[in-house]
């Protein structure tokens, strides 16, 4: 693999295609004519302690280590249309960084600003990722799985499939809305109308804060859980729901069973579904 240290580049697409190459301490620039796309079609790169100034830096890449890095607010839309793709120990304060990607692995990364990252992306690890500002993070994205996450910033995960998650608290609105096949682990999710229009949505050991939580739901299942702040939960949904804390209310829920510590208030009204098909019991 060659190796390329301790310099710099600028302008437009000055490493474009390269291949088979290491980056120390390179810094990218885009220069007076306001260059971009630096590694742009490039493959079986990795770049250590190295600084990206320039938008679009690895559009169309393939085999990428990112490691001890970083991505300044210029540095937006890093890594789009990217495959087999390692981001390490890495500062990325710009939005946008993933899209289009197939097989990423983060680990140890802090995001200032990631809005939108990771639309559209398939087989995707995430370990040990803060995440500020996160907008619509990784929205329809397929095969996830998250260990220790921390985000903020709503719509998170919307349309996705196939995940799993762990050891996370995401404070986001509308959280999971309209994702299949979910599975969370030991979490606190703190949010309004989290998980609407969400198909086999399962809930583990968790934490669910905010208004109108888990409503349209297709085969919701929940165990051991805890509910704060919660009201007028599970409207039009099926749901089997073991709950260990008070519920401030239920409103409509279509099928199931719900059990809980206790619910302050019960709501069938005239607009329920299957009246009467949810079983809901209190232990209190």
């Amino acid at each position: 693999m060659n190796v390329i240290k301790d310099t710099f580049f600028e302008g437009e697409r000055p490493c474009f295609a390269v291949h088979d190459t290491r980056f120390e301490r390179v810094k990218i620039y885009p220069g007076e004519a306001v260059g971009e796309s630096a590694m742009k079609h490039a493959h079986n790169i990795e770049a250590f302690q190295c600084e990206f100034f320039g938008k679009y830096p690895f559009w169309h890449n393939e085999n990428l280590v990112i490691d001890h890095c970083l991505f300044p607010i210029a540095g937006r839309t890093a890594i789009w249309y990217s495959k087999n793709v390692k981001v390490l120990n890495t500062q990325v304060d710009a939005p946008k960084m993933f899209r289009e990607c197939d097989n990423i692995y983060v680990e140890n990364v802090r995001f200032a600003d990631a809005q939108e990252t990771g639309w559209n992306c398939r087989d995707i690890e995430l370990r040990n990722v803060d995440v500020k500002n996160g907008d619509y993070f990784f929205v329809n994205a397929r095969n996830v799985t998250v260990d220790n996450l921390t985000l903020e910033g709503n719509y998170s995960f919307q349309d996705a499939q196939n995940v799993v998650l762990r050891n996370s608290h995401l404070t986001s609105k509308d959280a999971f809305w309209g994702a299949e096949n979910v599975t969370v682990y030991d979490s606190v999710i703190d949010g309004e109308f989290m998980g609407w229009h969400s198909k086999n949505l399962r809930l583990v050991n968790c934490t669910i804060r905010g208004t109108q939580a888990l409503c349209y739901c297709q085969n919701l299942v929940m165990e051991n859980c805890i509910m704060e702040g919660t009201d007028l939960c599970f409207e039009y949904s099926t749901v089997n729901a073991d709950i260990v804390s008070d519920i401030i209310s239920v409103k409509n829920p279509t099928g199931g069973r719900i059990h809980a510590k206790a619910i302050g208030e019960i709501v069938i009204d005239a607009h329920c579904v299957n009246p009467g098909a949810c079983d809901i019991t209190v232990s209190s």
